[in-house]
């Protein structure tokens, strides 16, 4: 009895060192592929999140970062010379340019917004294909939530928007009748359709709530958006931080670290042999609150104590 306990003990023992060697020489193979577009603040935050998540799962691993710079071909090489465990991209621009030219390879995104509308994966629960990733995607309760919060005889929640953005209304509109609100959209698909279609939330809603939307929001659009919404003492809730210290009431934003340990952690179970297609895509868990005090006693209201002490920014 003795002896074959002993011979359990030493297979028990062989197998764990040769599942711990195997492991270090997996650790060692991996190979990750970093795509970025731009070297913002933002940017080099999640993409220094997920290499802390991916490395202290795999010390061995092996990063590459390359600049979208228009060198089309030679990024294109050198991701095949690599021949990558993972493609990791951060933003939608580096997102879209990995899944045209590296399908071949799991992708795993971070920093992506509307990553469904945008076509790159077919659901928040089931993507699809060869690719997920960390979104930056702030659930629509949650920010009316805020909203409500800020003013509270919020009842007509006013939004401009685009054929780009349209399926994104629809749902928005259910999650608001849930929370005792109506959503009034207003579709703009010129720019000159602008001034009368703000006009028309100006004066039928109690606030305007605003989603990224590149062909609305441009430079010359947003300043006449903030302008107008200030002129007439209408809440303005901007979609990013910079809509705030240009004037918008507040934002809800986030920490592009933390959605970079999110897509760090798709990394390490897509290594551990899961697949894209079965991980669900991520949504923001830290979110920043930001607004602007100066355009709050322009139109007289009174942030509630319980955000002012935890913004994360506050414009003045």
């Amino acid at each position: 009895m003795h002896r074959w306990l002993t011979r359990v003990v030493i297979l028990c023992l062989a197998t764990i060192i040769l599942v711990a060697s195997a492991t270090r020489i997996l650790a060692a193979d991996v190979k990750i592929t970093c795509l970025i577009s731009d070297e913002l603040k933002s940017t080099t935050r999640a993409l220094a999140g997920a290499r802390k998540v991916i490395t202290r799962k795999y010390p061995d691993a092996q990063f590459e970062t390359l600049l979208l710079d228009g060198h089309d071909g030679l990024i294109v090489d050198s991701v095949r010379k690599i021949n990558p465990s993972v493609v990791l991209s951060i933003g939608s621009s580096a997102t879209r340019y990995a899944q045209e030219h590296f399908s071949a390879y799991p992708i795993v995104f971070s920093s992506v917004k509307y990553p469904v509308l945008s076509g790159f994966v077919e659901s928040i629960a089931r993507p699809g294909g060869e690719i997920t990733g960390a979104s930056l995607n702030i659930p629509e309760d949650v920010q009316f939530k805020y909203f409500k919060k800020i003013v509270p005889d919020l009842k007509k929640v006013g939004v401009l928007y685009t054929a780009n953005t349209a399926p994104l209304i629809t749902q928005a509109r259910i999650v608001a009748k849930r929370l005792g609100l109506q959503l009034i959209p207003v579709l703009v698909e010129e720019f000159r359709d602008l001034p009368l279609a703000l006009d028309s939330l100006i004066a039928n809603t109690d606030g305007i709530w605003s989603v990224a939307d590149p062909q609305l929001f441009g430079s010359k659009s947003t300043k006449y958006i903030i302008t107008r919404t200030l002129r007439t003492q209408i809440p303005l809730m901007g979609f990013s931080r910079n809509l705030v210290a240009s004037g918008a009431l507040f934002s809800l934003d986030f920490d592009y670290k933390a959605v970079g340990f999110q897509a760090g952690e798709i990394v390490n179970r897509v290594l551990a042999g899961e697949k894209p297609a079965q991980i669900p895509v991520s949504s923001s868990d830290l979110i920043w609150f930001h607004y602007n005090e100066k355009t709050a006693q322009h139109i007289d209201i009174t942030v509630p104590v319980e955000l002012t002490t935890v913004a994360k920014e506050v414009y003045r």
